[in-house]
C-alpha cells in the first residue's frame, strides 16, 4: 500500500522547535476524536493539534461544531487525510516534538462481519504506532472497547467487569481491540516503563454523534423517534443494560491517560472507562423523556423480540469496574449517567 509523508515532516526534522504542544489525534474527525481535539486546545490554548483521518466515518462538521461548542475559536490544525495505514507516521512522531498520540481512528460498526477488513483496519496498525511512539518517547493512548468482553460470568451476574474479565468477545470488532490489548502486552513486557495506554470505552454518549448513523447510541436514537412524533421501540422486556458514559468523561479520561490529568505519571496498561454504572434501556428512556418534557403516558414504549442474528453477538449487560482505573490514571467520571442523558436530550432538543 502506498504510505503518504506529510511534506511538514521535513521541517520538523531539521530540528524546529516551537513553544506550543502538538498531539496527533487519528481518528480526530470521528465522535469521540472531534471532541478530544477540542478540549486539547481548551486545555493549551495554542495547541497544534495534527488530525489523521480518511473521513470513511468521520466529517470535518464534527471538529467545526467540538470547536464551537468548547468556546476555543475555529479549527487551525492539520489534517492528514488518509487511512492510519497509509500515512508515514514514524517520521511524523519522530520529528516533531510531541506531547502525545492519541488513536482512535478504527471501524467502530460492531455489526460489520467482513473479518479480514475488521482485523486490518483495526489492528494492524497499532503495532508500527507503538514502536515509533516508544522509541521516540511520545506517550501513546489508543481507544480499545468494552467488546473485548463478550458476555462474561460478571454480566449473568450483574456485577461490574474488571479488566482481568476480558478476552471471549462476541463479534469480531471486539476481537480485533482484543488482538490490540495482546500486541500492546506484547510490547510492555520488552518495554515495560513504555508510556502507552489501552482504553476500554463503553458506551459512549453526547454532542458530537449526529453523523454516527445507526452506531449512535441509544439516547440519541430515542431522542430522534420521540422529536418525530414515533413511538421509542426497545428490545423486550427493556431491562437490558449499558454503562452510558458521557463523552466529555472518556476525553478526560482519554486525556489523563497521556498524563493530562491530575496524576502526571500514569501507569501504563489497559484501563475500563465509563460511568461505573449499569443503566437499563428503560431507565435511558425515563431520562430521555425527562429531557424532552414527554410524560411516560404519550408515544408509548414499544417492545419488541431481538432478531436472532442481533442475540449472538449482543452484550445483555455492561459496567465498568473503574478501580484500576482511578489507581492507575487518577481519574474518575464527574458525570452522573442519568443526569447526563437528561441534560443530552434537553440539548438535542435545544438544538433542532
Amino acid at each position: 500500500m502506498k504510505t503518504h509523508r506529510h511534506p511538514r515532516t521535513r521541517d520538523a526534522s531539521r530540528g524546529k522547535r516551537r513553544p506550543s504542544p502538538r498531539y496527533i489525534v487519528t481518528g480526530g474527525a470521528g465522535f469521540v476524536g472531534s471532541n478530544l481535539c477540542a478540549a486539547l486546545v481548551k486545555r493549551d490554548p495554542g495547541a497544534e493539534v495534527i488530525v489523521v483521518d480518511d473521513f470513511s466515518s468521520g466529517s470535518y462538521a464534527n471538529l467545526v461544531e467540538a470547536f464551537a461548542r468548547a468556546g476555543v475559536g475555529p479549527f487551525t490544525g492539520t489534517v492528514v487525510p488518509f487511512g492510519v495505514d497509509g500515512v508515514e507516521l514514524e517520521p511524523l512522531i519522530e520529528g516533531w516534538p510531541l506531547r502525545a498520540v492519541f488513536h482512535l481512528a478504527a471501524i467502530t460498526d460492531t455489526t460489520v462481519a467482513d473479518e479480514p477488513a475488521m482485523i486490518a483496519a483495526n489492528t494492524t496498525p497499532l503495532l508500527p504506532l507503538m514502536h515509533a511512539c516508544v522509541e521516540a518517547g511520545v506517550p501513546l493512548v489508543y481507544a480499545s472497547s468494552a467488546a473485548v468482553y463478550g458476555s462474561p460470568p460478571q454480566g449473568a451476574a450483574r456485577k461490574p467487569f474488571p479488566v482481568a474479565a476480558a478476552g471471549t468477545p462476541n463479534n469480531v470488532y471486539g476481537f480485533s481491540k482484543w488482538l490490540m490489548e495482546c500486541e500492546h502486552r506484547r510490547m510492555l513486557a520488552i518495554a515495560p516503563g513504555a508510556h502507552v495506554v489501552g482504553l476500554r470505552y463503553f458506551n459512549v454518549f453526547g454532542p458530537g454523534e449526529s453523523r454516527k448513523g445507526k452506531m449512535a447510541s441509544m439516547a440519541y436514537q430515542l431522542v430522534a423517534r420521540l422529536r418525530e412524533g414515533k413511538a421509542p421501540r426497545l428490545f423486550k422486556d427493556g431491562e437490558q443494560a449499558r454503562d452510558q458514559v458521557h463523552v466529555d468523561d472518556v476525553v478526560a479520561c482519554t486525556m489523563a491517560a497521556a498524563g493530562l490529568g491530575d496524576k502526571a505519571d500514569p501507569a501504563p496498561g489497559v484501563y475500563n472507562v465509563g460511568s461505573g454504572v449499569a443503566t437499563s434501556f428503560n431507565r435511558v428512556l425515563a431520562a430521555v423523556r425527562k429531557g424532552l418534557g414527554i410524560p411516560a403516558g404519550r408515544l408509548e414504549v414499544e417492545y419488541f423480540d431481538m432478531p436472532q442474528d442481533v442475540r449472538a453477538f449482543y452484550q445483555d449487560y455492561t459496567c465498568a469496574d473503574l478501580a484500576e482505573t482511578a489507581k492507575g490514571l487518577g481519574w474518575k467520571p464527574a458525570i452522573d449517567p442519568q443526569a447526563g442523558l437528561t441534560s443530552y436530550a434537553a440539548y438535542l432538543a435545544s438544538r433542532r
